[in-house]
This record gives structure tokens, C-alpha cells and sequence, in this order.
């Protein structure tokens, strides 16, 4: 019997689960002291780019496309300038949350799905954007934000992502 291999969005997706885990493993253990880590004064420190990732999640998948959801609704608050700083283990908890929100939707999209376009503003221009384009860009701002928090880790002696 044969066996089928994967697609090529079913490895990009699964890989992205695994960065997901090393993402949150990083994370989970850090102290008070290090979640305020960062790179120069004027940079953001880790806290808060972890913080930003969760909000950036919630707000494209549940906000931008319009999939309604009172959790998904709560972290996009995460990333504004005054919202209450939250403990490694409640970011580690908001990444499996915005994780698992996000997967769900990855396993149940069909390709005519990921084309159904969604109205967004920016800076007062009108776009129309993709559900295909969403998931790019989530996954491109995961990656970057990622990277520097890797990045403030290795620079302090600390666990980076194990990539």
C-alpha cells in the first residue's frame, strides 16, 4: 500500500505548529526579570513582543476575517500600549490559545475558503485582502518577531528558540 505524502501546505502548517512549541517553550519559563530583556533601550522588550505576537494573531484571524470569538476578542487587546503585562505563563497560555484558534481554521479551509477576500483599512486606505494573504502574513510576523526574541535570549545567555 502506498502512502500519500503531505502537501505542501500540510508541512508548511505543521512546521509552523512546531515553531509555535519552540515559540512557547522559549517563553513559559522566564522570569519577571527576563521578560524585560531587550536589545537597546529605545527596542521593544521581550514581554511585550510576545504580547504583540498573541494580539497580532487574534486580531487577523478573529477581527480582519471576521470570525467572531470572546477569547480571540480579549487578546487583541494584548498589544496596546496600556494594557496590563501579563506573566510567562499567561503568554504561554495565550500562544497555545492563538495557536490552536488559528490551526483549527487551517484544518478546516478549503482552498476556495483561503480566496473569500475580507475588507481592511490601513492608514485610511481600503484593502481586500485574502484569507491565503492572513496566513501568510501571520506566519511572516511570527517569524520575524520570533527571530528577535530568539535573538534578546541568546544575548543574555538565555534558552533561544530551539530552531
Amino acid at each position: 500500500m502506498q502512502t500519500q505524502d503531505p502537501s505542501t501546505l500540510q508541512v508548511i502548517y505543521e512546521n509552523w505548529h512546531g515553531y509555535q512549541e519552540k515559540l512557547r517553550d522559549a517563553i513559559a519559563p522566564l522570569t519577571e526579570d527576563q521578560l524585560i530583556l531587550q536589545p537597546a533601550p529605545h527596542m521593544w522588550p521581550l514581554r511585550q513582543l510576545v504580547q504583540h505576537i498573541i494580539s497580532v494573531r487574534a486580531g487577523w484571524f478573529s477581527g480582519t476575517l471576521q470570525d467572531e470569538d470572546a477569547a480571540m476578542t480579549e487578546y487583541m487587546e494584548w498589544g496596546q500600549r496600556d494594557s496590563p503585562t501579563r506573566t510567562a505563563a499567561e503568554m504561554a497560555l495565550g500562544l497555545d490559545k492563538t495557536w490552536a484558534f488559528i490551526e483549527s481554521r487551517l484544518q478546516r479551509w478549503t482552498p476556495e475558503d483561503c480566496a473569500q477576500t475580507f475588507r481592511d483599512e490601513w492608514n485610511g486606505q481600503v484593502f481586500y485582502l485574502s484569507r491565503s494573504w492572513v496566513i501568510y502574513h501571520v506566519l511572516e510576523h511570527d517569524l520575524h518577531h520570533g527571530g528577535e526574541i530568539s535573538l534578546i535570549l541568546g544575548m543574555n545567555g538565555l534558552r533561544a528558540l530551539d530552531l
